[in-house]
């Protein structure tokens, strides 16, 4: 079995693997750093989802990175242009060749003797299994499992003799043209999906258990237009930028601290646009905002189609999928040549690797993230996740940044490794995604790492105050353990937040 050591492995070459790279490069250069990443592309679920109209669901203000400035107007990107960002900005920092495709992380050992990680990783190519070895390893595969999607099993599902597609495996060059096409879900992808399919097809149904709380954005950014013709283009992103934030954390607390008041404003915005004559239970969620992600539309495309006719919902069970389409609970049938089964996610952590610790295997349920980015318990590890309430990329930057300064401290301190323990006992029942309560979170709740009662303990899905303390906070915390020592807390140079 062939071996290979680095300072640094990185698991995943999307946009978190590919931007904590960059940083590292930065930051760390005297550092070897590897990525090994499963499929032969970089660009992760941009790479993957190739449905029509993929797009991001955040601005490209703040979901592209800080230190590669997005110089589009678009508001929201498609799949191929945030792909070609990615892979501009791997081969801009010298990533590109860092990475190995085509390698499957099968299992990660720690050995604390060793002071090493050791991966068995599968070469897909050769068919062989290959071992690695590292001081350092970071998830940054995401949060799930990107063989398959989330399909329940629907009643008389085998007898529909038309077309049961899932999104994420979606078939190349599918015609649907002149097609009558149900969409099952009420998520970002159906809601990308009506608009997008809408026209060619002969009809397009949205076909959803409950509502969904969706809001128009501009698709293009006009003052971010202006600026840019009398500002330098790292002045005019950077003030965009700041802007997004701002405005993402300011209705976000809003809808937290007023939820009716929020839920009022986005019917309203809604029923603008659709007119008086689409029904309104279609767009009134049973939560308040934010209990769920918010889905954004562009130029309110969903809303156009609806009102054209090119497209409709439909707010029911399904009863049994029939030869020709979908028997409703209430009795209605839907007639479909394709039915996209847009259903969700099967929630998986770092790919789904066996990690080991000194012979035990890890139990992710039964540990709490310190600082959101490692595990407790598990040394010389993170594990990168991003917003839930925000672009994901903000968590990615000053995760990587955070790591960065960890890192060169521990050489500072010629340090080996480095625990994050939970000596006092703040484990709650909930999960780190706590905040979000979709369907495919609650059924991942038993394989997702705990919260804590205390910060450093709590995600606290708030980029403003983890900017501060990811930034400032000493790693002499009294919690963070060095080569078996914990020395001895600093004060005044760390802020527990949200306590």
């Amino acid at each position: 079995m062939s071996q290979q050591h680095f300072d640094i492995l990185i698991v995943g070459a999307g946009i978190s693997g590919i931007g904590v790279a960059c940083h590292l490069s930065r930051e760390c250069p005297k550092k070897s750093i590897a990525i090994l990443e499963r499929r032969q592309a970089i660009g992760g679920t941009w790479d993957l989802f190739r449905y029509p109209g993929i797009r991001s669901d955040s601005d490209m203000s703040t979901f592209g990175y800080h230190f590669k400035p997005w110089t589009e107007s678009k508001v929201l990107a498609d799949g191929e242009s945030i792909r070609n960002y990615v892979n501009e900005t791997a081969e801009e920092y010298g990533i590109k060749k860092k990475v190995h495709f085509g390698r499957h992380v099968k299992q990660a050992s720690w050995s604390s003797k060793q002071k090493l990680w050791t991966l068995t990783v599968h070469n897909e190519a050769t068919n062989k299994n290959e071992k690695w070895t590292a001081n350092f390893l970071l998830g940054c595969t995401g949060y799930y499992n990107y063989d398959a999607g989330y399909s329940p099993e629907f009643p008389d599902q085998d007898k529909f003799k038309g077309q049961l597609i899932h999104p994420q495996h979606w078939p190349e060059n599918l015609d649907y043209t002149g097609k009558r096409v149900v969409i099952i879900g009420s998520g970002a992808t159906a809601i990308t999906l009506v608009p997008s399919m809408a026209g060619t097809a002969g009809h397009v149904t949205m076909l959803q258990r409950s509502p969904t709380y969706i809001a128009a954005v501009p698709s293009i950014d006009f003052a971010y237009d202006a600026m840019k013709k009398v500002l330098p283009s790292k002045v005019a992103f950077g003030l965009t930028r700041a802007r997004n934030i701002g405005l993402q954390r300011a209705i976000y607390r809003l809808s937290q601290k007023n939820p009716k008041a929020v839920r009022r404003l986005l019917l309203a915005a809604v029923k603008h646009q659709v007119g008086k004559d689409v029904d309104m239970r279609h767009f009134s969620p049973s939560y308040n905002p934010w209990d769920e992600r918010l889905c954004v539309v562009p130029d309110g495309d969903l809303f156009k189609v609806l009102k054209n006719g090119s497209a409709s919902i439909e707010t029911d069970h399904i009863e049994r999928f029939t030869e020709t389409g979908i028997l409703l609970k209430s009795g209605k049938t839907l007639e479909a040549d394709i039915i996209v089964s847009a259903t969700g996610l099967n929630v998986q952590m770092l790919g789904g690797t066996e990690v080991i610790v000194d012979g035990e295997k890890l139990n992710p349920n039964d540990h709490l993230m310190y600082q959101s980015i490692m595990v407790e318990g598990v040394p010389n590890a993170a594990l990168i996740v991003g917003y839930t309430n925000a672009s994901w990329t903000l968590k990615v930057d000053i995760a990587a940044e955070y790591l960065c300064r960890l890192i060169n401290f521990m050489d500072k301190k010629d340090y080996k490794e480095v625990v994050a323990r939970d000596l006092v006992g703040y484990k709650t029942e909930d999960t780190v995604m706590g905040s979000i309560h979709a369907g495919y979170i609650r059924r991942a709740a038993s394989t997702l790492p705990r919260q804590g009662s205390q910060a450093p303990w709590i995600v606290l899905n708030n980029y403003l105050a983890d900017r501060v303390t990811l930034r400032k906070s000493t790693f002499e915390d009294g919690i963070l353990s060095f080569d078996g020592r914990v020395p001895k807390a600093k004060k005044g140079l760390f802020k527990f937040l949200g306590k």
